[in-house]
Parts: C-alpha cells; sequence; structure tokens
C-alpha cells in the first residue's frame, strides 16, 4: 500500500514539476532568447530541484534528513538517466514535428511521462532510503 501510496504523491509531484517545466521553459525561449535545447537543460534542472524539494517533504517523509546537499545531488544523479530519456524524447519531438507554438509543451509532456517509471524507482531505491 506504501508503494501505491508513494508513486500516487510522486505522480502528483511531478505534474507540478511538469508545470514547472514548461514555465521554466518558456521564460528561457522569450525572456532569455536561450534556443529549445539550452532552455530545455536549465527547466530540467529547475524542475528536477523543486520535484526533489516536494518529494522530500511529502512522499518520502521517512527518508534520512541530514544530508540535504547530498541528497538533491544524489537525486539530480540518480535521475539523469531518465533525465536522458525525457531530454531524448523531447529533442525527437522539436526536431521531427514541423514548428509550431504548442511543440514544445508538447516535447515536455512526452520526456516528463517517458521518465516517470524509471525517476520513482530510482528515487525510491537510491535516493529517499529510510533514515536508520
Amino acid at each position: 500500500m506504501a508503494l501505491k501510496r508513494h508513486f500516487l504523491r510522486f505522480s502528483a509531484i511531478g505534474v507540478v514539476g511538469f508545470l514547472v517545466d514548461s514555465a521554466t521553459l518558456y521564460l528561457s525561449l522569450g525572456l532569455l532568447g536561450l534556443g529549445f535545447y539550452t532552455g530545455r537543460v536549465l527547466s530540467f534542472l529547475v524542475a528536477a530541484t523543486t520535484t526533489w524539494f516536494l518529494n522530500r517533504q511529502v512522499t518520502f517523509t521517512d527518508a534520512d534528513r541530514s544530508k540535504p546537499l547530498r541528497q538533491w545531488r544524489n537525486f539530480i544523479a540518480a535521475n539523469a538517466l531518465g533525465g536522458l530519456v525525457n531530454y531524448g524524447v523531447y529533442a525527437t519531438i522539436v526536431s521531427l514535428v514541423p514548428p509550431a507554438v504548442w511543440v514544445p509543451l508538447a516535447g515536455v509532456a512526452a520526456g516528463s511521462i517517458a521518465g516517470l517509471a524509471f525517476n520513482f524507482t530510482a528515487s525510491r531505491r537510491l535516493v529517499f532510503r529510510p533514515a536508520g
């Protein structure tokens, strides 16, 4: 039962991460003048930091809290492969689909879904281990 609850919370926080990711991407494209790919790297890092913090507070409340910077670093590292899958799907969509305003958003959505299962498993088993 805890696994299902954790996955549902992790997924809900993933939706928040998707919104942060998308907003950061569009701000990066419009305000910072970054391209689709550089802007996506920045948006991924901002979203990953947001989801690390929220998962630490809401999903994996029994995890060791003694070294948050190390845990954040491990979260980023453990989710890097999921991030590569996410980014690969995004890059495929923006490179193959004819340009349109919605294309970056579709890429972020598809990439997020592709990385969800991997990221949950890596987070649960490698990052948010119970204290003790």
